[in-house]
C-alpha cells in the first residue's frame, strides 16, 4: 500500500500526491471523487471490496497558493537524480555552486548541482569550463508537475495527461 494516489483540484490540475489510505478516506467522506482506479488491486473491508484509487478530484476548488518547490539539497539531489552531474557516480554526493561563491554564485536551483566529493574538489573555486568539467544536464528550477513525477517513483499510465 506504498503506491501514490495523484490529487486534482476542483479544476483538474494536479496539486499534490497522497497515499492510497488518504484517497480513501477524502473518497469515502464525500470530499473527493474518483477519477481513474489503480489496475493494482482492491481495499477490502471485512464485507465489501473498493476499487483502489489511481487518480481522485477534490469536490471544491481549493485555492492553492503555488510557492514553487523549496530549494533544499534534497530536492535538487532528487532533481538531478541521485547522480554526479559531472561524471554520473551515485557515490559521495555534495552540492556544488556551478558559479563559485566566492565569485559571487549564489544559492540558487539554476547555479547548483550534484557532484560526487571527486568532481567536486577538482572544480575547486573553478567554473566547469575552466576546471575541464562538462555538466552532463544543465541545472534548472523544476515544475510542479515534473517534481511530482520525480517524488511518485513509479508513475501510473492514468497520470499522464494530468502531468503534461
Amino acid at each position: 500500500m506504498d503506491q501514490k494516489v495523484l490529487v486534482l483540484n476542483g479544476d483538474y490540475t494536479a496539486i499534490t500526491l497522497c497515499s492510497v489510505q488518504k484517497a480513501f478516506v477524502l473518497l469515502f467522506l464525500d470530499k473527493a471523487e474518483m477519477v481513474a482506479k489503480s489496475e493494482h488491486g482492491v481495499l477490502r473491508t471485512i464485507s465489501h471490496a473498493y476499487p483502489k484509487p489511481s487518480i481522485i478530484r477534490l469536490q471544491r476548488y481549493v485555492r492553492v497558493p503555488y510557492k514553487g518547490i523549496a530549494l533544499s539539497r534534497h530536492n535538487i539531489f532528487k532533481r538531478d537524480h541521485f547522480e554526479c552531474q559531472y561524471c554520473g557516480s551515485t557515490k559521495n554526493l555534495t552540492l556544488d555552486h556551478v558559479v563559485p561563491r566566492s565569485r559571487g554564485g549564489e544559492s540558487s536551483w539554476t547555479n547548483l548541482l550534484t557532484a560526487c566529493a571527486r568532481c567536486n574538489h577538482a572544480k575547486g573555486h573553478h567554473t566547469p569550463n575552466e576546471a575541464g568539467l562538462t555538466i552532463r544536464q544543465p541545472p534548472k528550477k523544476p515544475t510542479l508537475a515534473g517534481f511530482l513525477k520525480l517524488s511518485a517513483g513509479t508513475i501510473d499510465q492514468n497520470w499522464h495527461a494530468y502531468l503534461n
